[in-house]
């Protein structure tokens, strides 16, 4: 890395809002730096940044054929097809006016795993610190740009499956510490194969994954749709539950069966995107999205 050599590569993309997509409670570790985005996507730091119908990478490590970060910002997505299989209905064309561009990214599972686990209970501030503190201390290290912090690659399963209880909480996850424990013991065991998660229906790998400690049906829906390719999946947590039932049972009392079969019945095959799409939609309008680069 001394010599300061820089891997650059420029993605074609229509409808894409890396901003909205990056900062969207999908992902928890990039940051907004100097007018880019930095992060780390498999080991290697990447910096992103939006220009005229493109998306500019750039990395400080060879990345060979670049196919790992087009996967990741799923930019050969037809976005206009996913959005036509959406019900014509106000509340969600309301939210895709407002988040025009917003994009589902495809994660590495055991990341997202992990980090949803440590989302129970947090606002995604917090959760960015937490998961922040456990990289830092076990993750493997990766230098950013020339004169830039330090940032540092998830730390493997193997190797939190062998950290204690109680130094897990020294990263202020709380009571989340023993479920993600046992999680990584799962993984690097093999008794749970992520990847194989995949060739399951929906139904067989969210009992899959809600056989672990302290995986309900939002923390397995959230790995299915960000990480596992399972796009109907539809993470409710308290947000869009009581956002629901203001918007299509307006009222009354409405009860929690009738919102999980609204999500299963009522978005299409493409049900975790319009969650997404509303959920962003909410922080918007409570102000809690910072505005950055837009729609290229």
């Amino acid at each position: 890395m001394s010599s300061g050599r820089r891997w650059v590569r420029e993605f074609r993309v229509r409808d894409y809002d890396l901003g909205a997509t990056l900062d969207s409670g999908q992902a928890f570790r990039w940051v907004f730096r100097d007018g880019a985005w930095e992060g780390v996507v498999g080991g290697r730091w990447v910096r992103l940044s939006s220009g005229e119908g493109v998306i500019r990478a750039e990395s400080g490590v060879d990345p060979g054929n670049w196919e790992w970060l087009r996967e990741y910002l799923r930019v050969s997505v037809d976005l206009e097809a996913v959005l036509a299989t959406f019900p014509p209905d106000a509340v969600l064309a309301e939210a895709v006016r407002s988040c025009r561009g917003l994009r589902l990214l495809r994660q590495d599972p055991w990341e997202c795993l992990a980090s949803f686990l440590m989302s129970s209970t947090k606002q995604i501030p917090q959760i960015r610190q937490v998961v922040g503190l456990l990289c830092e201390r076990w993750g493997k290290p990766v230098r950013g740009s020339e004169g830039g912090p330090m940032f540092h690659a998830f730390p493997e399963a193997g190797v939190l499956a062998k950290v204690s209880e109680s130094e897990l909480r020294e990263c202020r996850m709380g009571f989340r510490a023993a479920s993600l424990r046992a999680a990584a013991g799962a993984v690097a065991s093999g008794n749970l194969d992520l990847e194989g998660l995949k060739a399951l229906s929906l139904n067989e790998a969210r009992a899959r994954l809600e056989g672990l400690p302290g995986v309900g049906r939002k923390i397995a829906d959230c790995v299915l749709l960000f990480a596992g390719g399972f796009d109907a999946a539809f993470p409710v947590d308290v947000w869009v539950r009581r956002a629901l039932g203001e918007w299509y049972f307006p009222g009354r009392t409405v009860r929690a069966a009738e919102i999980m079969a609204l999500a299963e019945g009522h978005f299409g095959p493409y049900g975790g995107w319009a969650q997404q799409y509303l959920f962003h939609g909410i922080r918007k309008r409570a102000g809690r999205v910072a505005p950055v680069a837009g729609l290229v």
